[in-house]
């Protein structure tokens, strides 16, 4: 953790819904004019599109059918722990980004699915803020979330997660659904190893559940939309948090907990917002007063 460089970090997995807060905070950081280094944590996966399928390939081939994108055979883990460490004691560090699609690739005039070369942080920024699967991660060799100032978790019930990942896969992708339900199956064990625990470990936890029946995530046509879907909301730790004043800005919530609030899910913008705007402005602060004691 860093007074001067702080970093805040996003984590859950494919389909989860990360893109939707990485959106939230944008607007926060415009709006507080807030210049953040943004990092995608596929920029930290070890193999390239084609290289990862050859590694699959050699992976079933030996009888491993659950070698994934969630585990450390194929992520630069102690990459990410040396960037947060460095970050947060200089605010600067090694990043690349992972081309996507086409669109992504044609400005580096390189193929989709593969990696920019790594380069520097642009100085100057007032912190880094990092969206992908492994913000929280902690193994017997890194531990990249104690140098986190914000950890989020974003984490749909397990089959909404399933459908939003069928869902965007076919029809943003073009893969079938016989292969994203392979993939799936496929990633469930790093799944259990290596996403979930992380979630022990953030500060704020958003689940969404559908209100409609998601039984059988295989079938479904559509994916239950945030009007049709509540959102539960744990705080890690609830000392200092304003519940009432939320409670009254988020009509028709509740609290199920302690640490807990309910409130429809069409609110989830309007929350994060409530909740993360005095936060970044604590840490803002606290920059602040180090930067001017330094």
């Amino acid at each position: 953790m860093s007074t001067q460089h702080p970093i805040i970090a996003v984590t859950g997995a494919s389909g989860a819904g990360t893109t939707s807060v990485m959106r939230a905070f944008e607007q926060i950081f415009r709006r507080e004019k807030i210049n953040a280094a943004t990092v995608e944590g596929d920029s930290f996966h070890r193999f390239d599109r084609i290289e990862m399928k050859a590694r699959m390939a050699e992976a079933e081939e030996r009888g491993d059918h659950s070698f994934s994108h969630f585990g450390p055979d194929s992520n630069l883990f102690e990459e990410l722990e040396d960037l947060f460490r460095t970050y947060g004691g200089a605010g600067s560090g090694r990043v690349r980004s992972y081309l996507h699609d086409d669109a992504e690739a044609a400005p580096h005039g390189q193929p989709a699915g593969t990696f920019t070369p790594w380069t520097d942080l642009p100085a100057g920024s007032h912190l880094l803020f990092y969206e992908g699967l492994h913000g929280a991660i902690v193994t017997d060799k890194v531990d990249v979330a104690q140098h986190a100032d914000l950890l989020i978790g974003v984490v749909p019930v397990i089959n909404l997660e399933w459908i939003q990942k069928l869902r965007r896969d076919h029809a943003e992708r073009g893969y079938s659904p016989e292969a994203v339900t392979e993939t799936i199956l496929r990633r469930m064990p790093d799944y259990v190893n290596y996403i979930c625990p992380q979630f022990s470990r953030t500060h704020v936890n958003f689940q969404r559940v559908p209100m409609v029946d998601t039984s059988n995530p295989f079938i479904a046509r559509t994916i239950p939309t945030a009007d049709e879907s509540m959102l539960i909301i744990r705080f890690a730790d609830p000392r200092g948090i304003d519940f009432s004043y939320l409670l009254a800005m988020l009509h028709d919530s509740f609290m199920s907990r302690a640490n807990t609030i309910v409130c429809p899910g069409g609110k989830m913008d309007l929350a994060m917002q409530l909740i993360f705007t005095p936060m970044i402005w604590r840490l803002m602060e606290r920059r602040t007063q180090g930067v001017g004691a330094a």
